[in-house]
């Protein structure tokens, strides 16, 4: 049920006394974790802890790097969406599009392509591994566009870099062939 189909509803909260609002509102947002996160963020946190949460996502992917050198491609996969998770989890809480793409192409940037293959079982997870990178990357570029130009700009060199990566590695034929520009301007 949305609010906006029954009109009559709104009105009646909206007449609800303070105190109840205020109580119907504390509980509705008890029941969701990002909007609680959220809501500290907007209320309580300042650019300070926003550049806090930036670093901590950074040192915690700079951490797990070395480790991610000895997996083998279906680990490291599992890995590296984790990463990817906790960078769409910043920008649900934030909604700072400008740190989820420095912070998409920092991981981009900083993990490697090289992984050992599964002695066991029957599927390619490098397959599934490089179609995982070339889409975060496709999305992560997308994101990059909608950008106003002076950020662009700031963000330029990296996602260049990236671009770089991918096309003098074994990626470059996916990438390819997913339409991946081979550099941006």
């Amino acid at each position: 049920m949305k609010l906006s189909e029954h009109k009559d509803l709104k009105t009646a909260i909206t007449d609800l006394p303070i105190k109840e609002k205020d109580k119907l509102l504390l509980r509705l947002i008890a029941k969701d974790k990002v909007l609680t996160e959220h809501l500290h963020y907007k209320l309580l946190e300042s650019e300070s802890d926003l550049e806090d949460r930036k670093e901590k996502i950074k040192t915690d992917v700079s951490e797990q790097v070395p480790e991610l050198k000895k997996l083998n491609a279906k680990e490291a996969l599992v890995k590296v969406r984790k990463m990817i998770t906790s960078v769409n989890h910043f920008y649900k809480v934030t909604k700072d599009p400008i740190g989820e793409v420095e912070l998409k192409l920092f991981i981009l940037n900083i993990i490697p392509f090289d992984y050992r293959k599964s002695i066991f079982g029957y599927r390619d997870y490098m397959i599934l591994f490089s179609s995982f990178y070339i889409k975060t990357a496709a999305i992560t570029i997308n994101k990059y566009k909608k950008l106003h130009e002076d950020l662009q700009f700031d963000l330029s060199e990296s996602l260049n870099n990236l671009l770089d990566k991918i096309y003098s590695s074994k990626l470059a034929a996916a990438a390819e062939a997913s339409n991946l520009p081979k550099e941006l301007s």
